[in-house]
């Protein structure tokens, strides 16, 4: 890199002090959890540039993983190119090359390379087992939202990093991140990172008001959520792990109700696609402005196919419109040739938080046999 181009990126490198320690560590876990807001992910996708761009990391490259590996391209994808043009300015095309499909970005100084995948079921964790570099070595990973994993999952990917690099880059270190809301006390990530001390992890926590960066209004807005929704504001305020075993919603009643869609303003179903994680559908009713839930199927490790064969025995309407996650388009495909109106929905960087504050501002009627 020439002196210019050293000088360029040092003026345009801004870090939360904060997360110095996390960006100095050198031991094989970084653990961030925090609050909406506090930065943390976009402290990682800058610290990861900054480093692949310096050919004192030379050989390094990072492997970055999301349970669903489409959900990478807005969210882990787009912050370290964003990182990228924030750094580099209008000179970032002479240092990264980006590949849109398949997802990758290469540093064109140094050759060090991210990619990105997906673990969400057995041939994506097959495909993570073979994954190699033509220059070089996997040496980190980094795991956004990593409490859509299962322990499984890490477990998999910890064992590809692996062997002597003293001989490629004797500056190298092998590590894995982790970013995350801690939305439950009982998730599997607390046990065995936070609740015992352990040489090789470092376990941070930021909030918002850590955030240097944040924008004033942002913060008015989180102060207001502490009066309005304490629970939600633990979480997504301070950092702190979920009560109750991860329960979000508070606000719904179980009793009997017609479900019928007719005495409704509006029904559809709602289906959230899963395989080791619940597979659910809800037909879901609105009226005068509160939720109803009418009905649900819950299964686990079932096909698509034999989930078809359980909502035709379950009677689910196939005339009625059926909004399904638009991480898995294939799936889609399928319900639609079954004969069923099934349509992806838009999700947008934010959504699941928007959508959870929508629903805690509803009331929500939860039918007795649903």
């Amino acid at each position: 890199m020439t002196t210019a181009a050293k000088i360029e990126f040092k003026a345009s490198a801004q870090f939360n002090p904060v997360f110095r320690p996390v960006n100095e560590w050198r031991g094989r876990y970084r653990i961030l959890k925090g609050s909406a807001g506090s930065g943390k992910s976009v402290n990682i996708a800058q610290d990861y540039i900054a480093k692949l761009s310096d050919p004192a990391y030379a050989g390094a490259n990072l492997l970055v993983v999301r349970k669903i590996e489409e959900t990478n391209r807005d969210s882990t994808f787009a912050e370290l190119q964003a990182a990228i043009y924030r750094m580099f300015g209008p000179y970032a095309d002479r240092f990264w090359k980006v590949n849109l499909n398949p997802l990758a970005l290469e540093c064109k100084i140094t050759g060090n390379r991210i990619i990105f995948r997906g673990v969400k079921d057995q041939r994506q964790r097959e495909k993570v087992k073979s994954i190699t570099f033509k220059n070089g070595k996997l040496v980190w990973i980094w795991c956004e939202e990593a409490t859509e994993l299962l322990s499984e999952d890490v477990d998999i990917l910890d064992d590809r990093l692996r062997g002597n690099l003293n001989e490629l880059n004797p500056n190298l270190y092998y590590q894995i991140t982790m970013t995350f809301n801690p939305v439950s006390a009982t998730h599997w990530i607390k046990g065995r990172y936070f609740d015992k001390a352990d040489p090789d992890v470092l376990a941070h926590h930021s909030t918002y008001k850590t955030n240097r960066f944040i924008d004033p209004a942002y913060f008015r807005r989180m102060e207001r959520r502490k009066e309005e929704d304490p629970e939600g504001y633990r979480v997504y305020g301070l950092g702190e792990w979920g009560e109750l075993g991860g329960l979000i919603l508070t606000n719904f009643e179980v009793h009997d109700f017609k479900t019928g869609k007719d005495n409704f303003d509006a029904f559809y179903y709602g289906q959230d696609f899963g395989y080791n994680h619940a597979d659910a559908i809800l037909g879901v009713g609105w009226k005068d402005g509160e939720v109803y839930i009418c009905s649900e199927i819950y299964v686990f490790e079932k096909d698509t196919e034999e989930i078809i064969s359980l909502a035709k025995q379950n009677k689910v309407d196939q005339r009625i419109e059926m909004f399904c996650d638009s991480a898995e388009p294939d799936r889609i495909k399928t319900w639609s040739k079954a004969g069923f109106r099934a349509y992806p929905v838009k999700k947008e960087p934010g959504s699941v938080k928007a959508q959870i504050d929508w629903l805690k501002g509803r009331k929500i009627h939860i039918h007795r046999h649903a």
